[in-house]
């Protein structure tokens, strides 16, 4: 729980520095999430085993096709109880949580819906880090991987690391990496309807 105070606090506090002071940092964010991932290979690679690339075999593509089925019927629910077009529910749903890549696509379309992806799949990666904390208390942690969607192979790993251990870092960064190649493809497809 104290995490989670610690999570909230730093965001809150980035979003007061943002507001009010506007550093420039440059491209500096990215070089910190390329190190993020840089220690989190190198824990992978001390820790994981032959047998363990094995038995993720078909969780591999099961887990990333069940997150994109999930959201996509997640946005359908979502059009249906707001009240719109099927397609904008779909095309935000599929976005699975890449919000920097679902705002532009969707924009190309109609700018309400592109910022209602962005801000979307933006909350589901804020959630994610919120929650998958708690969510690994009621599930299995593998399963509870599909919270992330897309972001798991980046943003979201370092999280799902801590809390669900490095078995759970292999099949998270797999898990993100299917669905980064997804998602590109699923929602343009979704906006020609």
């Amino acid at each position: 729980m104290r995490f989670l105070v610690y999570v909230l606090v730093a965001l809150i506090a980035g979003i007061l520095t943002g507001h009010f002071y506007a550093p420039e940092f440059g491209n500096l964010y990215e070089v910190m999430l390329y190190l993020l991932i840089l220690i989190i290979g190198i824990d992978l690679g001390q820790s994981f085993r032959l047998g363990e690339i094995r038995k993720l075999g078909r969780l591999a593509i099961k887990l990333p096709l069940g997150t994109l089925l999930g959201s996509l019927l997640g946005g359908f629910a979502a059009s249906l109880l707001l009240g719109i077009e099927l397609r904008w529910g779909l095309a935000v749903a599929a976005g699975c949580g890449w919000y920097s890549i679902t705002g532009p696509l969707i924009a190309q379309y109609s700018a309400v819906y592109g910022t209602l992806g962005f801000l979307a799949n933006l909350t589901r990666e804020i959630f994610t880090v919120l929650l998958y904390p708690v969510a690994i208390g009621k599930m299995r942690k593998e399963l509870a991987v599909s919270m992330g969607g897309a972001t798991t192979m980046d943003t979201t790993l370092p999280i799902m690391t801590k809390f669900g251990g490095s078995e759970v870092a292999l099949i998270a960064f797999v898990h993100g990496f299917v669905l980064t190649a997804l998602v590109p493809f699923v929602v343009p497809f979704i906006l020609q309807f």
